[in-house]
């Protein structure tokens, strides 16, 4: 989906996943800041939006996803993820009930694969599963904005801001009351600030939920079966998750950062020593300067020095190993 909002000043079009909204708006640190401060929007109305509706609608998602959800208030946001048989992620739902249908955002370009499961799985069930990306788009206004919620648009309110879900029909004139915009390498900057894992960036097609810390947040692990749980309560029960993620702090006098993908070793190992991870996001940060998130293997030692590409790294510890 092509943004009207690329049609805005300034505005440079983002490339790959995110093709289809604006990277940024000619200034990325001023637009970090203002999200930062509490001002501004974020236009994500590249995402795909699928409604599910019905009155059995939360007991039959209860079923399928990580999260408990078959008591889910109308207005209370919650993410869950679909696991495969073997405990591999496969979808991330960010979710939110308005008393008659569950709404649930998703990555560019996933929600076809995702109605189809869900569309398999219905069986008896009174529920009615629907592609809204065409005509609801999503906007997200970051935590402390004023900026008005318009009448009609489903509100999802998280720590770190809402996401609304309004006709894609009136984004353009929404934009133009919500402030200045911030661009999708601004909101990715303040996401690896916040050390929040996105499938297809912290998730290859092996990834289990602990190694990103989504146990807890988009796992509840006292509800009932679903598929993938047997994966989920053993690891959680070893404790032992072969992968971690973790922040980096990348040298500052580096010209690039390094790409997704780029290997990670242990810098006491020199150039040549085997590679013990690998970079899933960077970004440039307005204070914290580059930084980055990473996936490197558990028993690497939470105070290794490390080398990203030829980039050297300070690590924090984001997933305990």
């Amino acid at each position: 989906m092509k943004s009207p909002l690329l049609t805005l000043p300034g505005a440079v079009p983002a490339e790959g996943v995110d093709e289809g909204v604006a990277a940024h708006y000619g200034d990325l640190f001023r637009e970090q800041r203002a999200l930062a401060d509490g001002t501004g929007f974020v236009d994500l109305s590249h995402r795909g939006v699928v409604a599910v509706s019905g009155e059995d609608r939360l007991g039959w998602l209860h079923l399928l996803l990580t999260q408990h959800v078959s008591e889910l208030p109308p207005g209370r946001a919650t993410e869950a993820l679909i696991l495969s048989a073997n405990g591999h992620i496969e979808h991330a739902l960010y979710l939110v009930d308005d008393g008659t249908t569950t709404w649930a955002h998703v990555e560019p370009g996933t929600q076809g694969a995702l109605i189809a499961y869900l569309e398999s799985m219905k069986f008896f069930y009174r529920v009615e599963v629907a592609d809204r990306t065409a005509d609801i788009a999503v906007v997200h206004l970051p935590a402390g904005s004023i900026a008005e919620v318009p009448e009609g648009a489903v509100v999802r309110e998280t720590p770190q801001g809402r996401d609304l879900l309004l006709p894609r029909a009136d984004l353009e004139s929404y934009a133009g009351s919500a402030g200045p915009p911030a661009g999708i390498l601004a909101y990715e900057a303040l996401r690896v600030e916040q050390c929040r894992p996105r499938l297809g960036f912290e998730t290859d097609h092996r990834t289990i939920p602990h190694e990103l810390g989504w146990i807890g947040s988009a796992v509840h692990l006292q509800k009932g079966c679903y598929r993938g749980q047997e994966t989920v309560a053993r690891v959680h029960n070893l404790g032992k998750p072969p992968r971690r993620l973790v922040f980096l702090h990348l040298d500052g006098s580096e010209v690039h950062l390094p790409p997704p993908g780029t290997g990670i070793r242990l810098s006491d190992d020199g150039p040549d020593g085997r590679k013990v991870g690998f970079v899933t996001t960077s970004a440039r940060h307005h204070e914290l300067g580059p930084v980055a998130l990473a996936l490197v293997k558990r028993n690497v030692p939470v105070d290794a020095r490390l080398v990203a590409g030829d980039t050297a790294a300070a690590q924090e510890t984001v997933v305990e190993p």
